[in-house]
C-alpha cells in the first residue's frame, strides 16, 4: 500500500562496477535518481513477477533511459516470468507500443535531436533496443563477474508466474525471494547465500487464516526460511503498511528472531546494504 515512507519494490545491485536492477515498482526511477543513480547505469533488469507494485514504473524507466541516452549505451536486457516480453512490446513495441509515439518524436523532431546532441549524441538518433525474454527456472543470465539463477516460487499462480533469483558472483551471493509463501524451491535457492532479501509482509497473527497465509511470507515464515536456508544475513522487505508502527516493527523483528539468529536488517527506502 502506498505511503509517505514506502511504495513499490525495486533493488539495484552493483557487481564490479556493473549495475543490475531487480523489479521496477512505482516510483522506482525517481528513487533511483534520489539515491544518486541514473537509468542509463542499468543494462540488466530482472522481474520477479508482474504485479503492479513490482513493474508499474517499467514504462517510466524505459522512457527515461532512452531520453537520457547519448547513443553509446548498451542494449537493455530484461528478464522475467511469462508476460515480460508481452509487457515490453505493449510499452515500446514499434508502431504498437503505448509509448511508441514518444520514440518517434524524440528520434525525429529538431527539439529532441538538439537535446540529444547537446548531451554528446551523434545523429541519426536510433530507437532503443530492448532484449526482453520470458524466463523460467535455471540459469537465466551470465556476465563476466556474475551468474543469475531463477527458481519458481508460490504466489498467485495460475494468474501470474513468480520467480526468485540468486546472484552468484566474484563478490558473494544474494537471493531475492520476490513475493512468495515459504516453499522448498526458495529455501534450496537461498542455501548458504551471503544475503537473503526476504519478503516479510505482516505479523504471524495477522496472517493466520487469511489468503495471505497461502500466498505470502509472514514473520514466522521469513524466520524459518532464513534458518533452513543457512543464509548468512537477511534483509526483510515488502512489509505491510501497519509495520511502520514502531511497536509492531519491533514485534515483527522479534518474531523473525524466534527462528533466525543471524544478522537481520529491516529494509527502508533508499537504504544501501553491503554484500557481507
Amino acid at each position: 500500500m502506498p505511503s509517505a515512507v514506502r511504495w513499490g519494490s525495486s533493488f539495484l545491485v552493483e557487481i564490479a562496477g556493473e549495475w543490475l536492477m531487480f523489479d521496477c515498482g512505482p516510483a522506482a526511477t525517481y528513487k533511483m535518481y534520489a539515491a544518486g543513480f541514473k537509468a542509463t547505469d542499468v543494462d540488466h533488469l530482472f522481474f520477479t513477477h508482474h504485479h503492479s507494485d513490482h513493474d508499474a514504473d517499467y514504462p517510466c524507466f524505459l522512457l527515461t533511459r532512452f531520453d537520457m541516452s547519448i547513443g553509446k549505451e548498451k542494449d537493455l536486457n530484461v528478464y522475467g516470468p511469462t508476460l515480460t516480453e508481452q509487457l515490453t512490446e505493449r510499452v515500446l513495441g514499434e508502431d504498437v507500443g503505448a509509448f511508441w509515439h514518444d520514440i518517434v518524436a524524440r528520434t525525429s523532431h529538431p527539439l529532441s535531436l538538439s537535446a540529444y546532441q547537446s548531451r554528446g549524441g551523434v545523429l541519426p538518433r536510433k530507437a532503443p533496443k530492448i532484449n526482453a525474454r520470458d524466463v523460467g527456472p535455471g540459469t537465466v543470465a551470465t556476465g563476466k563477474h556474475w551468474e543469475i539463477t531463477a527458481a519458481r516460487v508460490d504466489h498467485v499462480q495460475p494468474y501470474l508466474d513468480s520467480l526468485a533469483y540468486r546472484i552468484d558472483s566474484d563478490e558473494g551471493s544474494i537471493v531475492f525471494s520476490g513475493d512468495t509463501r515459504p516453499c522448498q524451491n526458495l529455501t534450496d535457492l537461498a542455501k548458504d547465500a551471503d544475503l537473503l532479501v526476504m519478503e516479510c509482509i505482516r505479523l504471524h497473527e495477522d496472517s493466520v487464516g487469511t489468503a495471505s497465509a497461502s500466498t505470502e511470507t509472514d514473520t514466522y515464515g521469513a524466520g524459518q526460511t532464513a534458518r533452513e536456508s543457512g543464509a548468512k544475513r537477511v534483509l526483510l522487505n515488502h512489509q505491510s503498511i501497519d509495520l511502520i508502527d514502531p511497536v509492531k516493527k519491533t514485534q515483527a523483528i522479534g518474531e523473525v528472531r524466534q527462528f533466525y539468529g543471524g544478522p537481520l536488517i529491516w529494509a527502508d527506502e533508499l537504504m544501501e546494504v553491503p554484500w557481507t
